[in-house]
């Protein structure tokens, strides 16, 4: 391609300094560096922490006891240590939430991106089976496939992924739809670019605020998703994740019992890592959507 073609291909704010710019707008804003340190805070504690607490399922003659020196978060009415099943249950909370929102993501991306660029046939089958999806409702079909289904990490994973892309589709095919018409779009084809190229490289990178604001509240929805599906006791109570904490606290009566701290923990840290998740998508918003950032520079 010559250096007009790609003048005229490449975005006008796609420039290295341009990226460098954005990233130390990043770092500057107080939002995504707060939504970040949580989110590492909670992934750390996921990832490290089992290796240094006992079994989770242990018990012992501590049976309700309040949070002491000895049980942080005190325990179960079996006298299971619960700041030990906390540490546990963030580990397959996070990979739980992480990975169904990957999935999901990247079906939508392919659904919504390819059937936009590509249009005709290919784009009307991929609307039906995404507007298929829209018109029930999210929720109790991801009930009635998870009980046809069964349990399990990697039926819990796949049924909230391919259960909840259809939204981001829709999106992301009208993103492309008005991309496919940009100058620069018309030039990369005009020059003999091929269709991969084209979508990797001249739509992909406009709409990636999107994706990673969609992957970001994939993320949220996945982990109260599989928490509503634990407390329904429709999960795998032996994979031990935030709500299946909640699901063995309700069934114990720990509200009604005053057993504050076997309830609390979970529910407190689900609400906490949506927070700082919001916290992320908003903070990249304002450095990689162009518009906020035309109006965060007015005076």
């Amino acid at each position: 391609m010559t250096a007009t073609a790609t003048a005229l291909a490449a975005p006008p704010d796609d420039t290295a300094a341009a990226r460098g710019g954005r990233l130390r707008a990043a770092l500057r804003s107080g939002r995504l560096r707060a939504g970040l340190g949580i989110v590492a805070v909670l992934a750390l504690t996921a990832a490290l922490g089992p290796l240094f607490l006992g079994d989770p399922d242990a018990v012992s003659q501590d049976l309700s006891q309040a949070p002491s020196a000895a049980h942080w978060l005190g325990t179960t009415q079996t006298g299971q240590d619960v700041f030990t099943q906390f540490v546990v249950a963030a580990r397959g909370t996070l990979l739980i939430g992480a990975t169904s929102a990957l999935i999901a993501t990247a079906v939508s991306a392919v659904v919504g991106i390819g059937g936009g660029f590509l249009g005709g046939l290919t784009d009307e089958a991929l609307s039906l089976l995404s507007n298929i999806f829209l018109v029930i409702p999210g929720l109790p079909l991801v009930i009635v496939v998870a009980a046809y289904v069964g349990a399990g990490t990697g039926a819990t994973i796949l049924v909230i992924a391919l259960t909840t892309w259809a939204a981001s589709a829709r999106v992301l095919r009208a993103q492309t739809l008005s991309l496919r018409t940009r100058d620069y779009v018309l030039a990369a084809r005009l020059y003999g670019e091929s269709r991969r190229r084209i979508v990797l490289v001249e739509i992909l990178p406009n709409e990636l605020a999107i994706i990673v604001s969609q992957f970001i509240f994939a993320v949220i929805f996945a982990v109260l998703t599989q928490a509503a599906l634990a407390f329904l006791g429709l999960d795998d109570p032996s994979n031990l994740t935030w709500g299946t904490m909640l699901y063995f606290a309700q069934n114990a009566d720990a509200l009604t019992g005053g057993a504050w701290w076997w309830f609390i923990p979970p529910g407190l840290a689900i609400a906490v890592l949506g927070a700082a998740l919001s916290l992320i998508s908003f903070g990249l918003d304002e450095v990689l959507d162009p518009r906020l950032r035309a109006r965060r520079r007015r005076p």
